[in-house]
């Protein structure tokens, strides 16, 4: 190419302008916002029904994971008004959203009531040992209620004085308030769910209540 063919190139090109407007970078494509998760009806009742209680939950999309466990309805629940202020629960991960509305209850009427009544102390945190896992029931080929998101452990409760109370150690070893606590919550939770188990059912439950869906007073142990 000539020299005269060289700069009458350059000349063209100069009056296009830039590529990009203003020399600015070309515009990334935007991440898409993420998808909605889909509500039943009965959830969307469900999740009123905690919101209006002051609790702190979100739906979850369903999932299933075969051999009969699934997470369908279910609800993130990390914590619940109180009569006086706000206490969370810890470790929890999905429940189905009744479950989770029974929960709330007990919490509220049945644990921080009787912390503040026996220890003179409201409740601040209450600690789990998870909801859902998809598992039989020890020594059964039946699955567990915890498959389906329909089960919690519960394993402590920690007072806003900083004292904290657990199955494991305080069911037989606290001192008489401690105890009395813990049979208080745990009485008050077999009037709620429909199963309740304890350190007196077998050992496997030596460290926790195990509480789950169901006809309200069904089994307690």
């Amino acid at each position: 190419m000539t020299r005269l063919a060289v700069l009458i190139l350059a000349f063209a090109l100069s009056g296009c302008g830039s590529l990009v407007p203003e020399g600015r970078a070309p515009a990334r494509p935007q991440a898409q916002a993420p998808r909605p998760v889909a509500v039943s009806g009965e959830q969307r009742q469900c999740l009123a029904d905690l919101g209006a209680r002051g609790a702190n939950v979100s739906p979850v999309a369903d999932r299933y994971y075969g051999a009969g466990c699934s997470t369908l309805s279910t609800v993130n629940l990390s914590a619940v008004h109180g009569d006086v202020g706000e206490f969370r629960l810890t470790n929890l991960g999905p429940v189905s959203c009744r479950l989770a509305e029974t929960t709330a209850a007990w919490a509220r009427f049945g644990v921080d009531r009787a912390a503040r009544q026996v220890l003179g102390s409201p409740l601040a945190r209450i600690e789990t040992l998870g909801s859902y896992s998809c598992r039989d029931v020890a020594g059964s080929g039946r699955r567990s209620a915890h498959a389906t998101a329909n089960a919690i452990d519960i394993s402590a409760f920690v007072l806003a004085d900083g004292r904290r109370i657990s199955v494991l150690g305080d069911w037989s070893g606290g001192d008489a308030a401690t105890q009395r606590f813990l049979r208080l919550v745990h009485l008050s939770a077999c009037k709620r769910f429909g199963t309740v188990l304890g350190p007196d059912y077998n050992a496997a439950h030596k460290d926790h209540f195990h509480v789950e869906s169901g006809r309200q007073g069904g089994f307690c142990r």
